[in-house]
């Protein structure tokens, strides 16, 4: 559970609730939905498709009194990894759709760009890194261009009963204004059983460390329910 290129589906909820966002202390509620589903290519390479399609819901971040719900634009990655590697890594393309259904959630532009994954796992550790860079390259016009870079690099420790720990951090580097947003994400996990089903939780803080003018969150808080189906 903690390689995200692991050859197992999983259906991740992760909710992330963020508050005193800028002058207006502003709220913002990001629930992504991120299924994992790997397919086998051969007996040496898989292809792990990868979708984050978040539901936002935002009060006072475009102005006073004003609220903002519905999708944003969705990211996917597909990663083609070795079935068997003393690093596990993979490599290939993330694109850009937008999805977004209101304007203030929204690029209104088609992008794509490459991405990577690279981790080791011993003795209940995993430690590694993901990284990707998207370009846009058709839409709106009147929008501002999209070049982006998302780096995320994560530790984790997981006990043999399926509880951890684990700390990311997650930033975002818009190259076009010069301008980076970071998070730093300590959490709890825990796997457990509900009937037949395998079921992950993971819960902590969000810590916004850096954000654009007018941008930065004073708390947050993270949940996360994945979904587990087995090969």
């Amino acid at each position: 559970m903690s390689n995200p290129i692991a050859s197992l589906i999983s259906v991740p909820f992760q909710n992330n609730t963020d508050y005193g966002i800028g002058a207006n202390y502003g709220t913002k509620n990001t629930l992504n939905i991120q299924p994992v589903i790997p397919i086998k290519l051969n007996a040496n390479l898989n292809l792990i498709t990868r979708f984050i399609l978040p539901v936002v819901a935002q009060y006072n971040i475009s102005g006073i009194g004003e609220k903002q719900f519905g999708l944003s634009d969705a990211v996917v990655s597909a990663f083609i990894s070795p079935a068997e590697s003393e690093i596990t890594w993979g490599v290939g393309p993330v694109f850009l759709v937008p999805t977004g259904t209101n304007d203030f959630l929204t690029t209104k532009k088609w992008g794509i760009g490459p991405t990577a994954v690279a981790l080791v796992q011993t003795k209940g550790w995993t430690i590694g890194g993901l990284v990707n860079q998207i370009w846009s390259v058709a839409g709106n016009e009147d929008r501002a261009d999209v070049s982006q870079m998302f780096l995320q690099p994560f530790v984790n420790y997981n006990w043999k009963s399926g509880a951890g720990i684990g700390l990311n951090m997650e930033w975002t580097q818009n190259w076009n204004s010069n301008t980076s947003t970071v998070w730093l994400n300590p959490v709890l996990s825990a796997v457990t059983s509900i009937g037949e089903q395998k079921t992950q939780f993971v819960i902590g803080p969000r810590f916004n460390l850096a954000a654009p003018d007018g941008g930065k969150a004073d708390f947050g808080w993270r949940a996360v329910v994945v979904f587990l189906f087995p090969n």
